[in-house]
């Protein structure tokens, strides 16, 4: 296992204030950020602050410049164009947009979307609200034994009736990495398009979306060591040019007039409003700065803390795994007779973040029969300190609830 990066000097936010050690395992929540990317956001929150796209002076002229050339980093980080990338205020609203752009001007009654068991609510909801506007059809597809989703019920589900697919690229509550190319395949062999839910991955593992075959890519900044408040969708370009605005108001037109508007092309028709720039020029550098530390490294990384997290946990006789053993990251776990909410205080008054709840996926929990999990996620700088940490905090907590 490659050893971390220097917590104090990478992270600053990975101590307390108090200065000791921070145990952090909720970066499937949010990461968090290097100081490349914390020095960036300054700088253009201070010294470099601009609007884009209007002024004509030269900070402003410099600061668009920024703005776009992080459009080609995030789609450069995985494998697309700047012309085919939108930033959105996140994933969620990058599904939003598809949905409610492509899925209103695409979606008829008697046509059905696919999703899985495992599904963020963030790719549940937005289907469901078009299945009210529409009268379209939900298929949900079930998952293997081990916690992925079965590409092989999948296939036998999918009919000419389905016009997407919509899949997680990696579970946020169970770790396991779908098989994007095969999914895609699977869509395309019945004319449905594919939509992937990246926001897990894109931090974990390399991402070729050409390569994949998807049609539509999602994901957040704040997963990727970035800022909160701003995400992406990369489509093909030809669809992405005859989607119609999602949103009316400045920076997405042509011309205006009382009679009719004229819109600008993708992407920048579906940017409406001043945009979030700081967080575009934040976005970028983190992922520049995750390309350059290596997605495979970093994938390895967490997967050799994922292997030594479940083989300490599973000697542990009250713990119950969820997932499959080579997640990418991702541990979710219960204890026999404690909630994690209660895991999750006392593990805090020992310097140990993790997440517990239904994680936004309250389907998933049903299926697996429990009401929330706890969930330890790891990133690049996580070792097997914060393991060790983790398991103290639990062998307490089973020594109170006993």
């Amino acid at each position: 296992m490659n050893a971390p990066l220097n917590h104090a000097d990478t992270f600053p936010g990975l101590r307390t204030r108090d200065g000791a050690r921070w145990h952090y395992l909720d970066s499937a929540a949010t990461a968090q950020k290097p100081n490349a990317v914390i020095d960036a956001v300054s700088r253009a929150m201070g010294p470099d602050y601009a609007t884009v796209h209007r002024g004509l002076y030269a900070r402003s002229a410099d600061m668009t410049m920024a703005y776009e050339a992080a459009r080609r980093q995030v789609a450069g980080l995985i494998g697309g164009a700047e012309d085919e990338l939108v930033f959105t205020r996140g994933a969620t609203e990058a599904i939003n947009l598809v949905a409610q752009s492509w899925g209103l001007a695409n979606l008829k009654p008697g046509d059905r979307v696919l999703l899985s068991q495992l599904e963020h609510h963030s790719n549940i909801v937005p289907w469901q609200l078009i299945r009210a506007a529409t009268g379209i059809t939900i298929d949900v597809c079930p998952l293997t034994d081990d916690g992925r989703i079965d590409l092989d019920a999948a296939a036998a589900m999918l009919t000419p009736a389905h016009k997407l697919v919509a899949f997680a690229h990696v579970s946020n509550v169970l770790g396991g990495v779908l098989d994007v190319a095969r999914a895609a395949a699977l869509a395309h062999g019945v004319g449905a398009l594919i939509l992937i839910d990246g926001c897990q991955a894109v931090s974990r593992v390399p991402v070729d979306v050409a390569a994949l075959g998807c049609d539509f890519y999602a994901f957040s900044a704040h997963k990727l060591y970035g800022p909160t408040g701003i995400g992406a969708l990369w489509a093909r370009p030809d669809i992405l040019a005859a989607m119609p605005p999602w949103q009316g108001g400045g920076s997405m037109i042509d011309r205006v007039s009382f009679a009719e508007t004229s819109w600008a092309p993708a992407p920048q028709r579906f940017e409406a409003g001043t945009p979030a720039i700081v967080e575009a020029i934040g976005f970028g550098v983190a992922a520049d700065w995750v390309r350059a530390k290596g997605l495979a490294a970093i994938h390895a990384h967490e997967s050799a803390l994922v292997a030594t997290a479940r083989d300490a946990l599973g000697r542990l006789n009250a713990v119950r795994l969820f997932g499959p053993e080579d997640s990418a990251g991702i541990v979710s776990f219960a204890i026999e007779g404690v909630h994690p909410h209660d895991l999750g205080t006392i593990l805090d008054e020992e310097n140990v973040a993790i997440r517990a709840g239904h994680h936004c996926a309250q389907p998933l929990m049903a299926h697996l029969g429990v009401p929330a999990t706890a969930r330890a996620s790891f990133a690049l700088y996580n070792d097997e300190s914060d393991i060790a940490a983790l398991v103290r905090g639990i062998e307490r907590t089973l020594r109170i609830f006993a």
